[in-house]
């Protein structure tokens, strides 16, 4: 058995969704990072696992295909974690189609926006988007009116344009998250809830949350992620033994130019758990 605190980063990003880096080169950062045990998450697709596995392979690190699939529960969106899954179960690929034809009208739509209400270049800005991004996201689009130089960051895109409740933002349904887990199951997927800190939801909705997700067939719980305090760290220690959910780790790495949060970097795992990678 794995032992709990081997490093393993099950929670990444490259260039085929929102992250900046190809799989190879992200792998390669990796291993100047120390993690033994690397998991490639981009959402809705895996399209960059198999170069990722083999880079992990020539560098000595053990790989476990993964996709982070956007999902919803009672309103809320969720990001769920695929886990040593089969890339090429019909059943699951299916699902990730479907869920990137919606981003794709969602993409079209947020140009159309900026250009009609704000008179930004969001109309061409969402065409080049979306021939050169398979998972075309908002954070696509921010990286984009940084280039151009119509915001001074990142933030500033989601503040003016994109978020909830600016000119920019479309809102979108997901699939609900008991799809969700049947596609992710059928592919033989760890199924694990990324990042419970970071929903707006309360201590009891959570609860609920956790109780739904495990009765269907959830396995396990990001419990340290890069960038989480402490007390949020107690909080889904004391969550994952209470549902009886399996602990993971991950750095939701995406881009090198963000210091603070590179690949490996989240607290250790609190050693009566159970980690995940001892399912991998």
């Amino acid at each position: 058995m794995e032992e709990i605190n081997t490093l393993a980063d099950l929670h990444m990003h490259s260039h085929f969704s929102d992250g900046v880096l190809a799989p190879d080169e992200l792998m390669q950062l990796v291993a100047t990072r120390g993690v033994a045990h690397a998991a490639l998450t981009d959402h809705d697709t895996t399209a960059g696992c198999e170069l990722a596995a083999s880079t992990c392979a020539a560098l000595g690190i053990r790989f476990s295909t993964g996709v982070e699939v956007s999902s919803a529960w009672r309103g809320q969106t969720l990001h769920i974690l695929g886990l040593g899954l089969d890339a090429n179960d019909a059943a699951l690929a299916v699902h990730l189609a479907t869920i990137r034809k919606l981003r794709q009208v969602r993409i079209n739509e947020i140009g159309e926006r900026l250009t009609r209400k704000v008179f930004l270049p969001g109309r061409e800005l969402a065409a080049s988007i979306s021939v050169e991004a398979a998972v075309p996201t908002r954070m696509h689009l921010a990286r984009a009116l940084l280039s151009l130089g119509l915001v001074s960051s990142i933030g500033e895109a989601f503040d003016r344009w994109l978020a909830s409740g600016r000119p920019g933002h479309v809102p979108i349904t997901w699939p609900e998250l008991s799809l969700t887990l049947e596609a992710l199951r059928h592919s033989g997927a760890q199924v694990v809830l990324a990042h419970p800190h970071r929903y707006k939801l309360s201590s009891g909705a959570l609860a609920k949350l956790l109780a739904e997700f495990q009765a269907q067939g959830g396995q396990g719980m990001e419990v340290s992620v890069g960038g989480m305090g402490r007390s949020d760290l107690d909080r889904l220690a004391t969550l994952s033994r209470r549902f009886k959910l399996a602990a993971s780790t991950g750095s939701d790495f995406h881009d090198p130019a963000t210091p603070w949060n590179p690949p490996g970097r989240f607290a250790k795992l609190p050693a009566d758990l159970e980690a995940i990678t001892t399912r991998l």
